[in-house]
């Protein structure tokens, strides 16, 4: 590959990257660190907590991509103040790997208050252990 070529990429990658999180309030990368690579094809879903019932409703659904990310998770209008969880199915995954895993799904609960505020949760994952943060 050229440098300009390998320039041009990136240039876009980010470009593309900054119109995402425009447009998408929540995002998300998954990292397999037992591989060193990103996790591709982990489903996993959206849902809000109604307060009234306690119940967990759920929103969307997606699958990371070959970047380890899931792009479009949901529409600034649709995102309004209230409880979050991103469920990953890392069991799945796993299996999909032909690995055994201890952990069948993670589930990251959040609070959002801020109409304006972007999260970024990142979940870095082995078959014995994962991590998680709110990222920017």
């Amino acid at each position: 590959m050229t440098t300009i070529f390998i320039l041009q990429f990136l240039t876009n990658y980010f470009i593309n990257a900054k119109k995402l999180i425009k447009y998408s309030p929540l995002t998300t990368h998954v990292l397999n660190i037992a591989e060193g690579a990103p996790a591709t094809r982990m489903a996993l879903s959206l849902h809000r907590l109604d307060h009234n019932t306690k119940i967990w409703n759920m929103l969307t659904v997606g699958t990371t991509n070959t970047d380890g990310r899931c792009p479009g998770l949901i529409s600034r209008a649709g995102f309004t103040p209230g409880t979050y969880k991103l469920r990953f199915e890392t069991g799945q995954y796993w299996d999909s790997l032909g690995q055994t895993a201890f952990y069948p799904y993670v589930e990251v609960v959040f609070t959002f208050k801020e109409p304006d505020q972007r999260f970024h949760i990142p979940l870095l994952l082995s078959r014995f252990s994962y991590s998680t943060y709110r990222g920017s």
